[in-house]
């Protein structure tokens, strides 16, 4: 077997992982990427939106700061995300942009003097000042107080791939494409590395490295209907979870976009809703203010789909071939609109639906799209239980997000984690603990057992069928782990996954043929995804209480005295049928914003003990400290900035401070 020998292998080729190699290229480390498909195929590619980052230069984002950001950020989450990540990501986040600007992408730009926006249905007018003129500028998006998601068009996400992908290409850093990470090399205590399986010939390689990243992205395709592309099956997660140290964490969190396509489940994005699309019913009705009267079709992703949902039982879907949909009616924009900023949804919609959007509305209704869990790490992107292991991007749970992630933030969260967990890997390869002595032994037995486990697949003469399989597991979740859950369900998936599990030990594949063969890579995956489809729903079975994405039907009030914890799932024993599960305390009493109401729905959820007390002291600070400016109140009530680089800690310029 080949070995490789780098300072810093990453596992991804998508945003999050590119940036990560940049950051510790640029600090003198070699670096190796590893990519299922070239990187500017990457999933990342398909983020249309925009990205979040507080630059206040609109009209209707003026006054946005880190606060507002911040605040925007915590609520989302349903109080379930680490507040000191929440702070070092919005301060970071503007500064990311900016660098992202002078790498070529080209955001749209704030255009002086007067124009035309639809806000909550209604054509109104805007006047943009001169001072911003040419500034980036920026669309509304669902759960945020201010205008803050920056933009190209709809192909946001492209534009930053492309970009990022070019300054990885001009700071030299090699990119070994179609190859699959498939096991970590590790001791149980130090990973080493990882081997890796040639997706073209099907031999297996060892990457020896003294830090590896893990950002390979979600794991949407557990699901039976998900935006997700087809690479997005949750491998990366599934070799850390396969160390039986490693942690996955909150992943029972799972979000659903309001509006995916019908039937297909292809994205639109939240920039139809953003800039001023409206949701209606079988009967052209506009439901959304009946439910969520103050933000209606902008309130957050979990709270818009869980209103679809519960609008289609009510008996106002409409009924198709298929199966029942709602509307997204964007012809109020225009076609001169759409056509600027909502190309790619026209694209979209006339290749697969054969609609004009501009003319007629757009079945959608709610699919998987984004997974807030994932290997757990600290604010530096280390993950638990392996030194020299860390993750970032939708791979990790950093924990940014909580159980809901706002839209726009993820987009940025792959060059922001990518930025601060770059400097972090570089940081570990240049002290006494990224120093490395790992035996060829090692190696050696890890990539045995690799082959071994491919192996006894190839071999494997069972009557059961990869593809069935997957196809039963993505069908279970999608109707059992989905939008609204319950314990019956739960169980009953839970029950069923674990068989599955006992029969994918006897699948038999016509194919078995050396190299590159499609099936055995299918029945290998397979086996990875049950284990994350487990955690996922048997997560979901033990967490009794609602909270952000996670909504149980029989347990619907937020449980902040029970449950305002985290979920660490492992896997500490390959023969074992389910996750062990345990849970770890988010500690009010340092929390900057102490839990409270989201601002959706009832004023209805169980307070944590330490709550009144951390709110007491909060006033007490703000008093003590009479007119401080907000950057010293901040610092007194949850310092943050020791956590970041040196060079990512200085303040962010606004338009307000200019003039």
């Amino acid at each position: 077997m080949e070995t490789i020998h780098t300072d810093v292998l990453i596992i991804g080729g998508g945003l999050a992982g590119l940036r990560a190699g940049l950051a510790a290229r640029k600090r003198g480390q070699k670096v190796i990427i590893l990519s299922l498909v070239p990187p500017k195929r990457s999933h990342s590619a398909a983020a249309q939106g925009g990205m979040q980052a507080s630059l206040g230069n609109t009209l209707k984002g003026a006054g946005d700061n880190e606060d507002v950001h911040f605040e925007d950020t915590v609520r989302g989450s349903d109080w379930g995300s680490d507040q000191e990540v929440a702070r070092i990501f919005v301060h970071t986040a503007p500064k990311a942009v900016r660098e992202l600007a002078a790498w070529g992408v080209p955001w749209n730009r704030v255009q002086a003097g007067a124009h035309e926006v639809i806000i909550d249905g209604q054509r109104v007018t805007l006047q943009e000042p001169e001072a911003a003129h040419g500034l980036i500028t920026a669309r509304d998006f669902g759960g945020t107080k201010k205008w803050r998601t920056c933009f190209v068009s709809d192909g946001t996400g492209h534009a930053m791939l492309y970009a990022v992908s070019d300054q990885t290409i001009a700071e030299g850093i090699p990119v070994h494409e179609r190859m699959e990470a498939v096991a970590l090399i590790h001791d149980g205590q130090r990973c080493h590395g990882a081997i890796v399986r040639n997706l073209i010939n099907g031999e297996f390689v060892a990457y020896v490295a003294r830090a590896t990243c893990i950002a390979t992205g979600g794991f949407g395709r557990i699901y039976q209907s998900t935006t997700n592309a087809v690479i997005n099956e949750g491998i990366g997660a599934a070799i850390a979870l396969d160390t039986g140290v490693v942690p996955l964490g909150n992943m029972e969190a799972v979000q659903f976009h309001p509006t995916a396509i019908f039937p297909a489940g292809i994205l639109v994005t939240e920039g139809c809703r953003g800039d001023g699309g409206l949701l209606r019913d079988v009967d052209g009705h506009r439901f959304m203010p009946d439910y969520e009267p103050e933000k209606r079709e902008l309130a957050s992703r979990d709270v818009v789909s869980r209103r679809m949902e519960a609008h289609i039982r009510a008996g106002k879907g409409v009924k198709s071939r298929f199966g029942e949909h709602l509307w997204l009616d964007i012809t109020l924009l225009g076609e001169a609109h759409i056509n600027g900023k909502l190309r790619e949804v026209k694209e979209i919609c006339q290749y697969f639906l054969g609609i004009d959007p501009a003319k007629q509305w757009i079945p959608v209704r709610p699919a998987q799209h984004y997974s807030m869990g994932g290997i757990r790490t600290d604010a530096h992107g280390h993950a638990r239980g392996l030194r020299g292991l860390f993750a970032c991007g939708e791979a990790a749970c950093w924990d940014l997000h909580g159980f809901n992630r706002l839209g726009g933030n993820s987009v940025a969260e792959t060059v922001v984690s990518g930025m601060i967990v770059g400097e972090a890997i570089a940081d570990y390869c240049a002290s006494p603990e990224g120093d490395m002595q790992v035996s060829t032994a090692l190696i050696r037995e890890c990539g045995e057992r690799v082959r071994q486990e491919f192996a006894a697949i190839a071999a494997n003469h069972g009557s059961e069928n990869a593809h069935d399989l997957l196809r039963s597991m993505q069908a279970l979740m999608t109707e059992k782990v989905g939008i609204v859950r319950d314990g019956e369900n739960l169980t009953a998936a839970v029950h069923e996954l674990k068989s599955l599990i006992l029969r994918s030990h006897r699948i038999g594949l016509q194919s078995h043929r050396a190299g590159a063969n499609p099936e055995l890579t299918t029945a290998w995956r397979l086996q990875k995804m049950l284990k994350l489809a487990l955690c996922v729903a048997h997560g979901a079975r033990q967490r009794t209480e609602s909270r952000g994405a996670h909504f149980r039907s029989d347990y619907p009030r937020r449980n902040d005295a029970d449950w305002l914890k985290r979920t660490l799932a492992t896997w500490p024993d390959p023969e074992q049928l389910v996750p062990s599960l345990a849970y770890e305390a988010l500690d009010v009493r340092r929390m900057e914003l102490p839990p409270g109401w989201r601002g959706y729905g009832a004023r209805d959820f169980i307070e944590h003990p330490d709550t009144a007390h951390r709110q007491t002291r909060i006033e007490t600070i703000k008093a003590s400290l009479g007119n401080a400016d907000r950057h010293s109140l901040q610092e007194a009530l949850m310092p943050f900035r020791h956590l970041l680089p040196e060079h990512l800690r200085g303040p962010n310029a606004r338009l307000e401070d200019i003039a």
